[in-house]
């Protein structure tokens, strides 16, 4: 966009000879003219402003009228054809016939170089002194030797006339012909660029990057020190230029009917034209550009940026504006920040306005614009109640000092666009809200590149609190003035907390922008990580959406959990009445997953939830209070009181999924329930006189699986609640926990009449009791083996001892004593079967199975035995566990008039066992006397080992010669020590033993 980057101002006129050479020196002109007179101008003022130092005048020219200071006739022989300033060396280069130096400021011709006689361009290197030139086709190349003298370095030939060249880097660029090539200093090589065209001259400009700008008809292109091509583009001028001026940010180009001032920034736009015909030459000056005529010059003098950039913003270039910011002095780093700031408001506006939403949110990012500004373009987005929108301050700094202004820019509008032409109402409704969209997805971006540092300050913020409150630090003032407001499951949040504010404001914006463009998964991962949401704007409006997943997930945020769980339960509620209407179904293992977490926190609201899925969902519930350790007992005197008929299934399959879980009050408890039930049922049917004994119903099976299984229960509490005359299998199974087997076997024998159960019952014992040393397991089988043998005994003694035992446990007897007195029945019964036997390895040890039986319990044996025996079921027995009862034992049990050939099935086994035992023995001992002979034979050979004792012989003791003493040798043969050394060294170590022994107690 066209603005007025330069001033031209015509510094002299109606000068005598024609121009043909213009350069600056200070805020003097040197003009070369026609005549080969260097005519030296100067500003009118400068005689008049002595108050000024040298240095001070000599900065650049002036916006003023130049009069004629000196003229040096005669400087050249010839017309002038170019000059040049090297300030660096206080030199004047000059083009003329040939080449001279002329020493600055008297103009002293300091040297010539003939060699350079009929050149027509040349080019200097002020970083190394070196100075090429074209003459002919030839090029060479000196360097000031830092005197008066040139020293020649290198002379190269070229395919043709040079008509423009240039220094890049250690090469140069030469424009021959039609065609650019780049001419290597050192060798001389050539390598091709590309062609010129054919209409204009080839044209080389040196850039301050160091890079090159080559012309080709009316395109300048950017190539770099080795003429490859640069991606910045190309300017395109208006038509072919004959010089090229570059002075940052701009351009200047002499044309043929004016001068073309364009940006250097891509798509180099054009920025000012200057209407002046017949410039001959373009030479940059310190501040400007130096136009010369054939008799006058002019300067174009750069408007000052400030003004520059109140042109472009206020004719809508914010992209120009916004790049000649960057031009502005370092020192005025703060104006530069709020002139870009108000100018990329300006421009976000503007943008915004015109529908570019996401280009306008980018500069509303760049120019750090309080995020409730942006947001109150936004009149659908709620914010809270505590939000003060302010306007921004810097949107006023456009304004520039008067300094700036003092140009015809005044008649700038600020006007930015026209008004749209109006649309139909359908038009009009599918516009509004395509761009409702659109302008809602830009501002969803603008607030997400915004959040990572908002929400960071406001989390340092809230632990400098956490930090200060825990410290005590209560003597700041700035804490002392705060004042808090309390927040719903998220605590005290204070209100003048601005980083924690503004991380509300755009939290809440962001999920209300992220719904409304129909995002609610992004809405649900905004929710899920750490927010400050407000609560009761995002409740409110999550609650009119119907987003009770997010909902959820606000609440649960916010530690709103028995809202959460009062929402959650109403929607598992909701999808099981109306399956067919729900969108998104919630089943009841949501609540479960839900409360997974609060295990630890908040027990009891765990508890008071799981009650509305333990019914649909028993096992996970049950895995829910096991994986948060939430303690058995708690749990089960909660169902106990809120749910009584889920008690039994919690304690089931608490016992099903890990037995150690549940403690023995607990298991006690559950057979407890168990056997209630069961009396109940027990009482129902014998008042109806339908009982049977074996009849199972599903609480007595589960009675009796718990009875076998677990054994955390009291079994002599459960076994005073059974009737007298039932319930005969849970009374044995609750005997042999009590370890009274003899009476649980007489159960399964005389009452229940299943002898198979009691074989079991005896396999249980023998294999639980089969490993412990110094006990013979083999009782348990011959004390059914005596209960088959003796009925009528058994069958009467049975409700006596039954009675004996109840009474001695409300005796509430020491379990030390009861272990003793079983210990001392064992000792009896173990020396009468031990004179039975006649011998020890055929002994038989009576356990604490029979700790009830006593001597006269064997007197009243020997009574009855005449009484009707069970003979089938003894040579059943016999029979089938032969191998677990002790041989001997079993027959002196048996009746006299007991058929040999009825014990084959009993003895042919167990002798063939015996003989197989006594065999691998014999071997045994045979193997045992061979590795006996072996030792001996070895130890004989150790003691025949010969030990020769000379003269020279020393103890290892005490380091003197045995001679003739007592000696003795250590295992090795080798050692020899004198008998009374060995003596001594072995009561040492005996004394030092004994002395750490002490010393350890």
């Amino acid at each position: 966009m066209v603005h007025s980057a330069y001033d031209s101002f015509q510094l002299l006129d109606n000068c005598p000879s024609k121009i043909e050479a213009v350069e600056s020196y200070g805020f003097k002109l040197l003009l070369g003219c026609s005549d080969g007179s260097l005519r030296i101008y100067a500003p009118e003022s400068s005689d008049s402003d002595r108050s000024q130092s040298a240095d001070q005048q000599a900065q650049e020219l002036r916006q003023e009228a130049y009069v004629l200071e000196k003229n040096l006739t005669g400087f050249a022989k010839k017309p002038i054809l170019s000059m040049e300033v090297l300030e660096s060396r206080e030199l004047l280069l000059s083009l003329s016939e040939s080449i001279a130096f002329h020493r600055l400021p008297n103009f002293e011709t300091i040297a010539v170089i003939t060699k350079a006689k009929g050149a027509n361009v040349f080019s200097w290197d002020e970083r190394r002194g070196f100075l090429c030139f074209a003459r002919q086709k030839r090029v060479c190349i000196f360097r000031h030797d830092g005197g008066r003298g040139f020293v020649e370095v290198k002379e190269f030939s070229v395919p043709d006339v040079v008509k423009s060249m240039s220094w890049c880097g250690e090469n140069i660029c030469l424009g021959i012909r039609r065609e650019y090539v780049i001419l290597n200093a050192t060798n001389g090589a050539l390598s091709e660029v590309f062609t010129s065209g054919r209409l204009a001259p080839p044209l080389v400009v040196s850039l301050p990057s160091g890079e090159l700008l080559l012309g080709k008809e009316n395109i300048g292109v950017f190539v770099d020190q080795n003429g490859k091509l640069l991606p910045e583009g190309r300017i395109c001028w208006s038509e072919a230029p004959a010089e090229v001026v570059i002075q940052k940010p701009y351009g200047i180009a002499l044309l043929p009917r004016f001068v073309e001032v364009r940006s250097l920034r891509d798509p180099f736009p054009l920025i000012q034209t200057v209407v002046l015909r017949n410039v001959r030459h373009l030479r940059q000056s310190n501040n400007s550009v130096v136009l010369a005529l054939d008799n006058s010059v002019h300067g174009l003098f750069p408007v000052p940026l400030g003004a520059q950039i109140v042109q472009l913003t206020a004719s809508g270039d914010f992209e120009e504006a916004l790049s000649l910011c960057k031009l502005l002095p370092p020192e005025d780093s703060n104006l530069r920040a709020a002139k870009e700031g108000s100018i990329h408001i300006r421009y976000a506006h503007y943008l915004f306005e015109n529908g570019s939403y996401e280009e306008a949110m980018d500069h509303f990012l760049a120019s750090q614009v309080d995020i409730t500004y942006v947001l109150s373009l936004y009149p659908s987005i709620i914010l809270p109640k505590t939000t003060v929108v302010t306007e921004p301050e810097n949107l006023g700094d456009i304004s520039l000092d008067a300094s700036y202004l003092s140009r015809d820019s005044s008649g700038l509008s600020d006007d930015m666009e026209t008004p749209p032409p109006p649309l139909s109402e359908y038009d009009a409704a599918l516009e509004s809200k395509k761009i409702s969209h659109n302008m809602l997805m830009a501002l969803i971006k603008f607030l997400q590149k915004k959040r990572f540092s908002v929400i960071e300050k406001a989390t340092a913020e809230g632990t400098e609190e956490v930090v200060l409150d825990a410290v005590g630090d209560n003597l700041v003032s700035y804490n002392s003035s705060r004042f808090k407001k309390t927040n719903k499951g998220r605590g005290s949040v204070p209100v003048s907390s601005g980083a924690r504010e503004m991380a509300s404001i755009l939290d809440t914006a962001l999920l209300q922008a992220l719904l409304l463009t129909g995002q609610s998964s992004s809405a649900l991962e905004l929710l899920r990580v750490p927010n400050y949401c407000d609560l009761k704007i995002c409740e409110e409006i999550l609650r009119k959406g119907s987003n009770n997943v997010a909902l959820l997930e606000l609440y649960k945020c916010n530690s709103m959990h028995r809202e959460a769980l009062e929402l959650l339960h109403q929607l598992v509620e909701e999808s099981k009445s109306n399956p067919s209407e729900v969108t998104h179904k919630f089943k009841p293992e949501a609540i479960i997953e839900y409360l997974k977490p609060l295990c630890n926190s908040d027990p009891m609201l765990v508890l008071e939830y799981s009650m509305l899925v333990l019914e649909s969902c028993p096992t996970q519930t049950i895995e829910l209070f096991l994986s948060g350790n939430i303690p058995a007992d708690m749990v089960n005197s909660y169902l106990k009181q809120h749910s009584p008929n889920m008690q039994t299934t919690y304690l089931e399959l608490m016992l099903a999924m890990n037995e150690s879980a549940i403690s023995g009050n607990l298991q006690n408890e559950m057979v407890q329930i168990y056997l209630s039930e069961v009396l109940e049922w027990h009482a129902d049917l014998s008042a109806r006189q339908k009982w049977d004994e074996k009849a199972l119903s599903p609480t007595r099976k589960k009675l009796l699986s718990a009875l076998e299984s677990i054994s955390g229960y009291n079994p002599e509490a459960l076994l005073k609640c059974l009737p007298s005359d039932a319930l005969y299998e849970e009374r044995a199974i609750l005997l042999g926990k009590m370890n009274q087997h003899e009476l649980a076997l007489s159960l399964y024998v005389h009452k229940l009449h299943v002898p198979e159960s009691a074989l079991s019952y005896c396999d249980r014992v023998y294999e639980s009791t089969n490993h412990p040393p110094g006990k013979s397991p083999s009782n348990i089988y011959l004390s059914l083996l005596q209960i088959y043998l003796n009925p009528r005994r058994t069958t009467n003694s049975f409700e006596k001892r039954i009675m004996n035992l109840l009474s001695t446990q409300n005796t509430s007897i020491p379990k030390v004593s009861h272990m003793t007195s079983i210990r001392s029945k064992v000792g009896r019964g173990s020396k009468k079967i031990a004179a039975i036997e006649g011998a020890e390895d055929t002994k038989v040890s009576l356990s604490s199975t029979d700790s009830s039986r006593s001597d006269g319990d064997l007197d009243e044996l020997s009574e009855e035995s005449g009484s009707t025996i069970m003979l089938d079921e003894v040579l059943d027995l016999l029979s089938r566990r032969w191998d677990r009862i002790n041989g001997a034992q079993a027959l002196k049990l048996l009746p006299r008039e007991t058929k040999l050939q009825n014990l084959r099935p009993f003895l042919g086994p167990l002798v063939r066992k015996s003989s197989e035992m006594y065999r691998n023995y014999s071997v045994i001992k045979s193997l045992r006397q061979s590795e006996n002979l072996q030792v001996k034979d070895e130890l004989y050979n150790q003691r025949k080992a010969a030990v020769k004792i000379t003269g020279d012989s020393i103890c290892s003791l005490c380091h003197k010669k045995i001679g003739t003493s007592v000696f003795a040798v250590y295992p090795n043969g080798k050692t020899l020590v004198h008998f009374v050394c060995f003596r001594d060294s072995q009561s040492m170590k005996a004394v030092a033993k004994g002395s750490s022994l002490r010393k350890r107690m």
